[in-house]
């Protein structure tokens, strides 16, 4: 995962060798959809555990029945207002289909992560990526941000 470079909601050039070290959630976003109260959630799992050794990168999506139509200033609004969220924001992108993301298609197909093939079902499925760059597993969108599974990894503990 280290090797893409992505962009900020606020339009600014993301290396993600800068997380070398943590741990990262990443997940597909949107602001219309049933699952957007896991933002709040994220915030707890962030206010928590982010820092050092975790974070959490949102890249909001409008793929599923345009459940993120805002423009990237609208959503960073809707989030901050709406949920206080404090972790990084991406710029909205595509997490499926002939436009997909660069990065997504590495989190989605075994052949680019060597682990497995997970394409995204719907908004807010999460992705685990160890502090090496590497893929750890998915967790489905309708599954808490605060699952055992995301806490126990974070902890280091084992199922």
């Amino acid at each position: 995962m280290h090797d893409f470079t992505v962009t900020t909601i606020d339009g600014e050039a993301f290396p993600l060798s800068q997380l070398k070290g943590k741990k990262v959630l990443i997940v597909n976003l949107a602001s219309k959809c049933g699952l957007t109260p896991q933002y709040f959630e994220l915030q707890q799992l962030y206010k928590k555990y982010g820092g050092d050794k975790f974070t959490i990168v949102g890249f909001p999506a409008n793929n599923f029945n345009g459940q993120e139509p805002g423009s990237n200033a609208e959503i960073k609004s809707f989030c901050v207002l709406n949920y206080d969220v404090e972790f990084p924001l991406m710029a909205k992108i595509s997490v499926k289909g002939s436009d997909i993301s660069p990065v997504y298609e590495w989190l989605t197909q075994k052949s680019k992560n060597g682990k497995e093939d997970a394409p995204v079902q719907w908004n807010f499925q999460k992705f685990m990526i160890d502090e090496n760059g590497k893929w750890i597993g998915m967790i489905p969108p309708k599954e808490s941000p605060m699952c055992p599974e995301i806490i126990n990894w974070i902890e280091n503990k084992k199922l």
